[in-house]
């Protein structure tokens, strides 16, 4: 063949002449060249068509497996975590186009990395322990008929001073307190207390009564060697006018905190002239020292022993912590106490309930709803809008506390925060958390609802621990149906949630709430049920240096900060019973 018509040497002129624009006058051979490289490269994919077709569906293949994998794993994306994204709570504003709200950024930023390097270490906090092991050497010991240490009392007195009507006001936390003093107030008196009414509320807007949240006859069995109790009055008192008498007794008449020298000399005259009166929107109007040993150990009984959540109450409860806990029996004494035979005392066998350990939690009490946020007059990151909002909110809800404001010279949002006084965010919540070492994939059961701000707000908490479900994420809505409504009822889900969990996180040590859980876990949880307070003003100095701080010293902070709060501190003078029952009216001490 010659040189014109091999292919080779055709191609290698192509090339050359190419390289130098040789063809740049002469089209004859840019055509040849151009049917050359057209017949070439049409054979060469003709070879590898097949080749290309196999690599592009295991490519394919692999992607669609690589997606599968990353969904069935990704803890992120648990179905609890999905379905506590669907929470009322949780996305109260998204379709408002709100944007998340942060303070604290940087510190954000580092608390993310940390969780990140700690899930791949697969680190443990040691705070889902108790710190202090002296916690355990307090045992229950209020109820009368313990055989340990026994209280010597004497028993309700044979004959009665007249009868004692008590209305409590405020929703389950308070009118559980204003049961516990009208027993001690009635011994006092020695009264015969008629079981307390409950008020209905226009904020908690719930007609429940006594008998829906609490088990009527164990309450009367209970205390029926302290204190006469009755379902009702004597006929024949019922349609005394109280007020006309002058037996109607309000908050007005005594003040809080009260001794019992004030009802003495105020109450107990009225009830030996009428012999009966009534304590309208009775309530925290009764002090705790000084306090004869046995008034504080018949609150202590109250508390503790004598109200058991009703049946229906304690049915739900069950399923909400079984859920929880994917585990069917109970644990200790806190399971026992709250949930009675409604938990198995043998875990269950079978395809539904494997055998295992059950799931460790957190339960978290957040204290930011609108009025809390509002009344506190403190600012959260949220510009000239959120300053508005609830300045309106002041105006329309505390009209008192604006008076008062405009009487004195107000404090700087910046200084109520420095001195405490601002409800912790979920922000500040979640870097409380990760300061403490508890890692992303950590279950949290959040107790309450209509945190301000929802989804805005929530976002940084939900970003470090998506893991975070509410009652509302783990019962259905049949199953809610016997307390839908009753917001008295609902909470007492919470109550039992948060007391019976492996950890109990609060961000205000001053709600009812808070202080009865802490208080019955430090009662029944045997040491070892640790609840975590952040002081808000040592939270606030250590967020100041958010821009500078570094983690470790952030960590070591934090840390140091909830060791002190968890130190075993005997019930100090003038502090609440119920939150701590460290003494020796309520407690034994075994060293």
């Amino acid at each position: 063949m010659g040189k014109q018509g091999s292919p080779r040497m055709l191609g290698a002129d192509c090339n050359k002449a190419g390289l130098f624009h040789g063809f740049k006058n002469d089209p004859s051979k840019i055509s040849s060249c151009k049917v050359l490289y057209g017949g070439k490269r049409h054979v060469w994919l003709r070879k590898n068509l097949r080749l290309m077709v196999i690599t592009f569906v295991l490519m394919g293949f692999l992607f669609l497996l690589d997606s599968l994998v990353f969904s069935i794993f990704d803890p992120t994306k648990s179905s609890t975590t999905k379905k506590s994204t669907e929470t009322k709570v949780m996305t109260a504003n998204v379709n408002e186009g709100k944007r998340p709200v942060q303070m604290y950024g940087r510190l954000m930023n580092l608390a993310a990395s940390t969780l990140a390097e700690k899930e791949f270490r697969q680190d443990s906090t040691k705070f889902w322990k108790e710190t202090y092991p002296k916690a355990s050497i307090w045992r229950p010991c209020a109820d009368t008929n313990s055989l340990i240490n026994p209280v010597v009392w004497a028993g309700k007195p044979k004959k009665s001073n007249g009868f004692i009507l008590v209305s409590a006001n405020g929703g389950l936390n308070q009118q559980r307190v204003a049961v516990c003093n009208a027993v001690a107030v009635a011994s006092l008196l020695n009264a015969t207390l008629v079981i307390p009414t409950f008020l209905y509320s226009n904020v908690w807007k719930d007609p429940s009564q006594f008998g829906d949240i609490y088990q009527l006859d164990h309450f009367m069995n209970n205390l029926k060697d302290d204190v006469n109790i009755v379902k009702e009055l004597p006929s024949h008192l019922k349609s005394l006018n109280f007020e006309a008498i002058g037996s109607l007794i309000t908050d007005a008449d005594i003040p809080k905190e009260a001794t019992p020298t004030d009802y003495v000399t105020t109450v107990l005259p009225l009830l030996l002239k009428n012999g009966i009166v009534h304590f309208l929107g009775f309530g925290n109007r009764l002090g705790f020292d000084p306090l004869p040993f046995e008034l504080q150990r018949l609150r202590c009984k109250c508390n503790f022993h004598s109200l058991r959540f009703a049946p229906k109450i304690k049915r739900i409860g069950s399923l909400l912590i079984k859920r929880i806990r994917k585990f069917d029996a109970a644990r200790n004494m806190l399971d026992r106490q709250l949930l009675g035979n409604f938990m198995s005392t043998i875990p269950l066998k079978g395809k539904d309930t494997a055998i295992r350990d059950p799931s460790k939690y957190l339960a978290l009490h957040l204290r930011f709803e609108v009025d809390m946020v509002a009344y506190s007059q403190c600012e959260f990151g949220g510009g000239e809008d959120e300053r508005k909002e609830l300045q309106a909110y002041r105006e329309s809800h505390f009209p008192l506390l604006i008076e008062r404001l405009k009487k004195s010279k107000p404090t700087s949002p910046t200084e109520l925060r420095k001195l405490g006084r601002c409800p912790l965010t979920p922000e500040e919540a979640a870097l409380v958390l990760a300061g403490l070492g508890f890692n992303r994939g950590t279950f949290i059961y959040l107790a309450g609802s209509g945190i301000y701000g929802g989804q805005s707000r929530m976002h940084p908490l939900t970003s470090l621990y998506p893991n975070l479900v509410t009652k509302e994420d783990l019962l259905t809505p049949g199953e809610l149906k016997p307390l839908r409504n009753f917001s008295s009822q609902l909470a007492a889900l919470d109550f039992i949630a948060c007391a019976t969990a492996d950890v109990f996180a609060i961000t205000d040590s001053g709600s009812q709430l808070s202080s009865l859980v802490s208080g019955y876990r430090t009662y029944y949880g045997g040491g070892h049920a640790p609840t975590l307070r952040p002081s808000k003003k040592r939270l606030a100095a250590i967020l100041l240096e958010n821009s500078t701080i570094a983690w470790d010293s952030f960590e070591e902070r934090i840390r140091k900060m909830i060791d002190e709060s968890q130190r075993v501190r005997v019930r100090g003078n003038k502090k609440s019973i119920y939150r701590q029952p460290r003494c020796l009216e309520c407690m034994c001490k075994y060293r």
